[in-house]
């Protein structure tokens, strides 16, 4: 008995690839493969969504605190700033009652208050007035008036009283803190630039 064998219809090799993509797209899509990818990305782009509004609000707070924390040690560092402008004055210039250091008292006192010129070499010359700070200030209520240093357009306060003080010339030296004074006890009247609070600055004295 004869079988017969029926060929099976032959297609172009393209036509079978292309048949055999769509049957494996086919079956992926029946294992719901297919919509995976799309769906993962749509929920997390709603996820995004979500959550961004929410981070910002949490931000919110902390914001807040940071521009508060700035604002304080703004403050903060002008109170100091004034603060040291304040005490500037004082720190240079006024050692009362006078400190007990019976050798090398400007060379002492020179580190101690930090007295050296901008660019970290030796003053040439400085002195401390030996005086209460309030007696020091009655230099702004007097009528003697002289030019500033510097030709500034503005006069400067002469005190009518002498106050006793110590004059520090150097003898040795040119960068801080390898300066070495002669120490010149005397009396003498002092010159200052005042503002509203006072002495601003003391400039210099006179004997």
């Amino acid at each position: 008995m004869l079988v017969r064998h029926e060929q099976a219809p032959q297609f172009p090799e393209g036509v079978e690839a292309a048949g055999g993509l769509c049957a494996f797209l086919s079956s992926m899509r029946s294992l719901h493969w297919w919509p995976l990818h799309s769906q993962t990305s749509h929920v997390a782009a709603e996820g995004i969504q979500r959550i961004r509004p929410k981070h910002v609000k949490d931000l919110i707070p902390l914001m807040i605190l940071m521009v508060i924390i700035f604002l304080v040690l703004l403050f903060w560092e002008n109170e100091l700033d004034e603060e040291a402008m304040a005490a500037t004055l004082e720190q240079l210039h006024v050692d009362y009652p006078q400190s007990d250091i019976p050798i090398r008292y400007c060379n002492h006192m020179i580190i101690q208050r930090i007295i050296k010129e901008p660019n970290n070499t030796c003053k040439k010359e400085h002195f401390f007035i030996h005086e209460r700070p309030r007696n020091i200030n009655s230099v702004c209520n007097s009528p003697r008036r002289v030019t500033c240093q510097n030709h500034a357009p503005s006069l400067c306060f002469l005190s009518e009283i002498k106050f006793k003080m110590t004059v520090c010339k150097l003898i040795e030296g040119t960068r801080y803190p390898a300066c070495n004074y002669r120490v010149f006890a005397t009396e003498g009247s002092i010159v200052a630039t005042c503002d509203d609070m006072g002495p601003a600055k003391i400039q210099r004295y006179t004997d």
